[in-house]
């Protein structure tokens, strides 16, 4: 697993962890945040729906990388590892097991739909993102064999 995977994978779960209340200095150190979320604010106010959209974007992103890094290993042509998202998972039946395939497509289509906001939907639940969590890391573990 590359470094920009795992770090996606710790922003999601440190997403699905902010509670989004105010930690007294006192009681609790303030652990050092990556680089991704350096501007936001310890005390964030983020509601939980976009804080498990905002997860559900970076396992989205995790899960794309683990796709590319996949094709690119296999040689796939550029257009493809340059094109769009349905094209890659197109391709990488032939470079991955079907059962394989099939799992990282289902994931990301569940992912690309808790990604995107409607005013009449309400967002993901944590409960969905953190079994999309495991989901991804077990996805991103067989891609990288």
């Amino acid at each position: 697993m590359n470094a920009t995977i795992r770090q996606l994978l710790d922003t999601a779960d440190l997403l699905l962890a902010d509670t989004g209340e105010p930690a007294t200095p006192a009681a609790t150190p303030v652990p050092a945040r990556p680089t991704a979320l350096a501007a936001v604010p310890a005390a964030s106010t983020a509601t939980t729906a976009s804080r498990c959209r905002g997860a559900a974007f970076a396992l989205r992103a995790a899960l794309e990388s683990a796709v590319a890094d996949r094709l690119a290993a296999h040689r796939a042509p550029r257009a493809i590892r340059e094109g769009t998202q349905r094209a890659a998972f197109l391709w990488l039946r032939g470079c991955a097991e079907a059962g394989t395939a099939r799992r990282a497509k289902a994931a990301w289509s569940q992912l690309c739909l808790g990604c995107h906001y409607h005013q009449y939907e309400i967002g993901p639940t944590e409960d969905q993102v953190r079994a999309w969590r495991t989901e991804v890391a077990a996805i991103v573990a067989l891609l990288a064999h």
